[in-house]
């Protein structure tokens, strides 16, 4: 039986005090050492399937969050059972205390509706879908700042003044969109969902009612978006996840809907020089085949 307390002494599990980020070694003296992990394209995941939990590493050496799943996802990584040991903060029950001074809580990110529970240092945040905790997040507590005025011209998008890439796919330019932007940070300004709906004056964008599908105003400004051409050799691969950052930009809640966002055709990969790889999931089969007969290595995720 695993036991977590997050008091003001710090974050004990099962009487064995850690602090984030974490060697794997010594988390396997409080978490065990039956787990398994997949190397992601970002980071790696821990999973301790018995236990419920996951622990999340950007080097692949240091645990830098850990998740108790108590409503496991369907993901190959997701643990096999859900979370079944117990949880103190401050000595209370955690789930019980959350509900009972969710107002108290901090707001991590703007948009947050969940919040967390946080301890000097250490936060404690809820994913909580219709009312159910689906799961808690331990990690660092970084108090979210964003800046304090948002330039009047920051979304208008300017004509450029060199040549441009024209895409006939959506899909396929999203997906380059999402490695210049927020992979290689080679393409300005880096768009941020609440402070577009700040910044936009036309109308009131709710984003709490309207996250659940693509937002027009968003679908249009990536659609007018220019690319300049120069950076067309930046481009040596596409990944597509539905919780990569130019889905969760255009619908934030629902993790980026297949037949909005779908690859209809590989045309626009011939522009491309460097492009060698496509990892897909929102593409359809004739995109997949024509990618194959391109000689670019192609799948699945």
């Amino acid at each position: 039986m695993i036991t977590l307390h997050l008091s003001s002494k710090g974050l004990e599990i099962n009487s064995g005090f850690i602090t984030f980020p974490v060697s794997i070694d010594i988390l396997k003296r409080s978490l065990g050492d039956r787990f398994r992990s997949e190397k992601m394209k970002y980071n790696t995941i821990f999973t301790w399937d018995d236990l419920g939990i996951l622990g999340h590493s950007e080097n692949g050496e240091l645990i830098d969050s850990l998740t108790l799943e108590l409503e496991p996802d369907a993901y190959d990584f997701s643990p096999k059972e859900k979370f079944s040991g117990t949880f103190y903060f401050n000595n209370e029950e955690i789930t019980a205390y959350y509900k009972t001074h969710k107002s108290e809580c901090v707001k991590l990110f703007e948009g947050d509706d969940c919040g967390a529970l946080v301890q000097d240092n250490m936060s404690a945040w809820f994913d909580v879908n219709e009312g159910v905790i689906s799961a808690i997040e331990l990690s660092v507590y970084k108090p979210y700042e964003r800046a304090a005025g948002i330039p009047v011209d920051k979304y208008i998008i300017k004509p450029l003044e060199e040549e441009e890439i024209t895409f006939v796919d959506f899909g396929f330019k999203l997906s380059v969109i999402e490695d210049l932007m927020y992979n290689k940070n080679v393409l300005q300004p880096k768009f941020d969902l609440y402070e577009f709906a700040k910044w936009y004056k036309t109308r009131e964008i709710d984003i709490d009612k309207e996250g659940y599908g693509p937002i027009a105003e968003v679908v249009q400004y990536f659609k007018a978006l220019p690319i300049p051409k120069r950076l067309a050799s930046e481009i040596t691969e596409i990944y597509q996840d539905g919780g990569n950052d130019i889905y969760m930009n255009l619908s934030p809640f629902s993790g980026g809907g297949e037949d909005d966002w779908d690859i209809e055709c590989a045309d626009d990969a011939k522009q491309f020089p460097n492009f060698k790889k496509a990892t897909l999931c929102y593409a359809k089969d004739r995109a997949y085949d024509e990618f194959i007969a391109m000689d670019i290595d192609a799948e699945w995720l």
